[in-house]
């Protein structure tokens, strides 16, 4: 569900852009308060999996389709929002930047979409309202599935709701609308299954980290070094190994843009769009996650350059997390000695 900056006028952009500039903002200074020596790990180590994890698509039977996890919801659950919403942009803005994933003037958007819904509303009127009466595995089953299908369902919206006040003709609103719900709940309903199963793994590792009951996502007094290892060596093979063989079918924003315009993309207007694009070609290493020369590999062989962009993205997110997060412990304690 990464937009690309073609499908948003320049208007749009610049007002998601600060709308979410603005979230984030408030984020940071919510979490330089909840800084502890778990949480800035906790919150690398999750991101450089949602940056994998959001490499692997998988088909959706009977559609043509494929889809991958969001992984805000994740986010937030472990986190808490604010530091979930931090997470997501900081795997958003790799993906951007070096990958060419999602345009870098749509990045407002994408980022509001796959990171406000989540974390502002999913997660706390109907993740933390479900599990507060009804603390258990199949509790976290049902609200995770619930909390999934609903974050998408909203990011699908704004997407729609997005493309539709840029004036994008070649999108209307109502067949556009009809084809990215249902697909975006096929999507929703399989990244309510991955999420609770990751949650099921930590319940019985570290239920604590799910019980607390601060929302702010405090996290003091629990030793995350097994999680946390093998939350890194998932990623590792997600990235590393699983990448390669991610279903090549369009994900549901594509499959449904195709369905609705009968284009497999839409132009970019000059302008603006322009800068941004010739701007982003110098800044992606590895455009659509390979390198920019490379043939298609052979089926069934792992594409160096897929699983070099897997590790090294996965790497370079939970480096900018660890460094962000690092530079407000410091603000922070230099605050406390003024």
């Amino acid at each position: 569900m990464h937009m690309a900056d073609a499908l948003i006028s320049p208007l749009v952009g610049g007002v998601m852009w600060s709308l979410s500039a603005g979230i984030l903002g408030y984020s940071i200074k919510k979490v330089q308060k909840e800084l502890n020596h778990n949480k800035v790990p906790l919150m690398a180590v999750m991101g450089a999996f949602v940056f994998a994890a959001q490499m692997i698509n998988f088909a959706i039977p009977l559609t043509g389709s494929s889809g991958h996890i969001g992984g805000g919801i994740l986010l937030a659950i472990l986190l808490g929002p604010y530091a979930g919403f931090l997470t997501m942009a900081s795997v958003l803005m790799i993906q951007a930047l070096f990958f060419a994933d999602g345009g870098l003037l749509a990045l407002g958007c994408n980022l509001f979409n796959l990171g406000f819904f989540t974390c502002f509303i999913a997660y706390p009127l109907v993740y933390e309202a479900l599990v507060s009466k009804r603390f258990s595995q199949k509790g976290i089953l049902i609200a995770s599935l619930l909390t999934s299908i609903i974050g998408l369902q909203l990011g699908s919206l704004g997407v729609v709701l997005e493309t539709f006040l840029s004036g994008k003709t070649e999108l209307p609103l109502g067949s556009f609308l009809l084809l990215m719900q249902p697909i975006h709940l096929a999507i929703g309903i399989i990244e309510g299954l991955v999420t609770a199963a990751i949650l099921s793994y930590i319940y019985t590792e570290r239920r604590e980290l799910l019980e607390r009951k601060s929302p702010s996502g405090i996290i003091k007094g629990i030793s995350l070094r097994k999680v946390l290892l093998i939350l890194m060596v998932a990623a590792l093979v997600l990235g590393g190994i699983l990448s390669s063989f991610a279903s090549e079918k369009p994900d549901g924003l594509e499959w449904a843009i195709f369905h609705t315009s009968g284009k497999e993309e839409l132009g970019s207007p000059q302008g603006i769009h322009e800068v941004f694009s010739n701007l982003q070609e110098k800044t992606a290493v590895l455009p659509e996650y390979d390198f920019k020369t490379t043939s298609e590999a052979p089926s069934r062989i792992i594409n160096r350059g897929t699983s070099l962009a897997g590790v090294g993205g996965g790497l370079l997110t939970l480096l900018l997390i660890s460094l962000f997060g690092y530079l407000l412990y410091v603000y922070k304690q230099r605050k406390k000695n003024i």
